[in-house]
């Protein structure tokens, strides 16, 4: 007998796995997928719709600035360096007020846009928060890139910044002190609260394939009116307050804030906020919740939240099955939150509210093609930084 096609091999398959599906079936005409998941035999792995825009190719190191153009979702336009020059971190001490040329903070701070990456494995422990200018991309691929055990990265008041492949974990309140953001300004800050990464007042910032991990307070946090950004390819794990999205329930001005959160997967040890949403809008797709200990999807102050082909996996504990909170006791029913194509295992359940569409509304350069969820454990196999090696696909 002849061999099935790969096309009707899949058909098969769905046919005849038993996942708990809400809204709507199963497609098959996802034009990201090219093979079948990792655990059918003489198939490889997925690569993702962002992935499989560079990862196969094996001329990645010298011409980086490609992953660029890799993005989708909102935060799709990010250019970061991608008109800039290559900066190469090759000292991994730090100085909040003086930084020396070879430092990461010398390269980040400067006005003109660049391309910053490392010479070498290293772990950097900042002294201060970490202040980000406008059109920079740190990019660790290549080699193993931690910032940890001393405040992390604050992305504030700027636009068109990519952090890619570094380990964030173990992240410590900033203390009040001098710091400069600029080659021309130094200014005192009160001190960091303690996150991974601080998006505050800024636009077209592009979180992918990082690690984030243990931090004293939120691992992202993106807040006061920040908007068109995508937090893709992840891995969160050990953390209380995963990604809060809003400031407070009285910053009305977060209504602006339209957020991508696509093919991360959310580990084991953590226990809310995957994200919590205040006011604006989050696109959650593709996602893999390896476990939550209180919920995994929450807000207030009326988001629009719309989940498509997630990947839920209820704990054990049967009190935290749903995945969703809202943070309020009552007058929540016309919140947009909506579920489509979501796998639901271990008795996760997403409890709806609203009326009509919440479908995102890409552009066309924003916009891509959701898997359906039962695809999500291959398309986030590799989320986290990657191995890459020079002269070799990652």
């Amino acid at each position: 007998m002849a061999a099935l096609s790969p096309i009707l091999f899949l058909s098969c398959l769905l046919s005849i796995v038993p996942l708990t599906l809400q809204a709507d079936s199963l497609e098959n005409d996802y034009n990201g997928v090219n093979a079948l998941p990792s655990s059918v035999p003489n198939y490889p792995k997925l690569l993702n719709v962002l992935d499989s825009c560079w990862r196969d190719k094996s001329n990645w190191a010298t011409n980086r600035r490609a992953l660029a153009d890799c993005a989708v979702g909102y935060g799709s336009g990010s250019m970061g360096g991608k008109y800039g020059a290559i900066y190469i971190v090759t000292d991994s001490s730090d100085d909040p007020v003086n930084p020396k040329p070879g430092m990461l903070r010398y390269g980040v701070i400067q006005t003109r846009p660049l391309w910053i990456i490392f010479a070498e494995d290293m772990v950097i422990t900042l002294k201060n928060e970490l202040m980000v200018n406008s059109f920079k991309t740190i990019d660790g691929r290549g080699a193993n890139v931690e910032i940890a055990y001393g405040p992390c990265i604050t992305i504030q008041g700027v636009s068109h910044v990519i952090v890619h492949g570094i380990s964030i974990h173990d992240c410590k309140p900033g203390k009040s002190g001098m710091v400069r953001n600029t080659p021309m300004h130094v200014g005192k800050r009160m001190g960091a609260d303690g996150d991974g990464i601080s998006v505050f007042a800024s636009s077209n910032i592009w979180i992918d394939h990082c690690y984030l991990a243990r931090c004293a307070d939120g691992l992202i946090d993106v807040i006061h009116a920040s908007t068109a950004i995508t937090i893709s390819n992840n891995y969160f794990t050990q953390h209380d307050k995963v990604m809060l999205l809003g400031h407070n329930d009285g910053f009305s001005a977060d209504k602006v804030m339209k957020i991508t959160i696509v093919l991360n997967r959310f580990g084991t040890g953590l226990i809310e906020r995957m994200p919590r949403v205040r006011f604006g809008y989050a696109h959650v797709a593709n996602n893999r919740y390896d476990e939550w200990q209180m919920y995994a999807i929450g807000g207030s102050a009326n988001p629009t939240i719309f989940s498509e082909g997630n990947y839920f996996i209820a704990p054990n504990n049967a009190n935290s099955k749903e995945v969703t909170k809202r943070e309020v006791s009552k007058n929540w029913n016309n919140w947009k939150w909506r579920s489509s194509r979501d796998v639901f295992l271990n008795g996760a359940y997403f409890v709806q509210s609203g009326y009509g569409s919440c479908a995102p509304h890409y552009a066309s350069l924003q916009s891509f093609k959701v898997a359906p969820g039962f695809f999500v454990p291959a398309l986030t196999s590799d989320a986290g930084p990657l191995s890459c090696v020079v002269g070799k696909a990652c």
